[in-house]
């Protein structure tokens, strides 16, 4: 726990010294920033996680000494929300990285910041609890799931934009296959 605990400690500290983009007043509001900054703080997230967990994957070493502990759960049954919590801690911090970078370069209050961070919790479980919900770009669990059965497809975090759209390493679940073909069309 201490191990996980390092990096949002170590981000809090930058950011009460304003060393990054994060600010806590909202002397100076406007909608339209703070969704564009959003926006842009969640695709430079899951750009970030992409690559990271590509990486993880693509480099022997540190799928052997990293993520190989994540993915000791790599059949369908063994699958459950508690395995998206089995991480090498190093993994973990890892895979939080885009997180912090994010803050250096999109201007974000930090009551969102600290929202997105802590609603991974409740993303992790939900994408290894096998009940996909089927909400096109969302990486649900059925695509998740694939991910640890092929250990080649399906990177993305919360979406999956990054595996169909730019990377090219999507697998759809079988049930979505046709709605797929149907829409390139």
């Amino acid at each position: 726990m201490p191990w996980h605990s390092l990096l949002p400690a170590v981000s809090e500290y930058m950011i009460e010294h304003g060393w990054t983009q994060c600010y806590s007043t909202i002397d100076h509001f406007n909608w339209f920033h703070c969704i564009l900054y959003i926006a842009l703080y969640l695709a430079l997230v899951e750009f970030g996680v992409y690559w990271i967990h590509k990486g993880l994957h693509d480099n022997k070493f540190l799928y052997k000494h990293l993520h190989a502990t994540h993915h000791i759960y790599n059949k369908q049954n063994t699958i459950s929300p508690f395995a998206g919590f089995v991480f090498h801690p190093l993994d973990g911090i890892i895979q939080s990285l885009p997180h912090v970078i994010a803050l250096f370069i999109v201007p974000i209050h930090l009551i969102t910041h600290l929202s997105l961070l802590s609603s991974e919790g409740i993303w992790t479980a939900n994408i290894h609890d096998c009940i996909h919900g089927n909400i096109w770009p969302v990486m649900g669990a059925g695509y998740h799931t694939i991910h640890h059965t092929t250990y080649k497809h399906n990177y993305g975090h919360k979406t999956i934009l990054m595996d169909y759209w730019m990377f090219g390493s999507l697998k759809v679940p079988l049930a979505e296959e046709d709605s797929f073909k149907e829409k390139g069309k």
